[in-house]
């Protein structure tokens, strides 16, 4: 893999360009992911991408809260700033999908049909939920640890082997 990102890739978006300031910052993070996921419907392998949008938080849809928080208890999620700062990617991860920096597969969790695609190079992660005649955007986040890098890159591997 090579040191640069792809050219396709937006810059990230620094709480520090926002004047240390979370009430700005939020809404220039929002205001992106608006521009990508609510003004205009991407499109994922031919099929539309809509949107999780209850419940409606402060005037934003769940989807951009689950994209900048972390936390396993949906009432004590927290922002991230890692996550944050990537809030411009999912949509440019979702539309170049087929280029060979993003590795892509699908998997169930629980009874729900996902598809995963890593950029693994800053081992970021965009989950859409496939719901069939429309997908989902669900999170997206960076994963840090290395024992989740391994999992995912195994649960890749098996995929494209044909392995349950």
């Amino acid at each position: 893999m090579s040191d640069e990102n792809p050219d396709w890739l937006p810059s990230l978006v620094l709480f520090s360009d926002y004047e240390g300031n979370w009430d700005i910052y939020l809404d220039a993070i929002y205001s992106f992911f608006k521009a990508d996921f609510v003004d205009s419907k991407p499109v994922f392998q031919g099929r539309r991408l809509g949107l999780k949008r209850h419940p409606v938080e402060y005037g934003k849809e769940a989807t951009f809260w689950h994209m900048i928080q972390e936390g396993a208890a949906e009432e004590d999620r927290t922002p991230d700033f890692r996550r944050c700062e990537r809030i411009r990617w999912p949509r440019a991860i979702i539309e170049n999908d087929t280029d060979s920096a993003i590795k892509v597969w699908r998997n169930k969790r629980g009874r729900e049909k996902r598809v995963c695609l890593w950029f693994e190079y800053d081992s970021y992660l965009v989950v859409l939920a496939d719901r069939g005649d429309y997908i989902l955007p669900w999170t997206a986040y960076p994963v840090e640890m290395a024992h989740q890098q391994q999992k995912l890159q195994k649960e890749y591997e098996k995929y494209w082997a044909g392995q349950p």
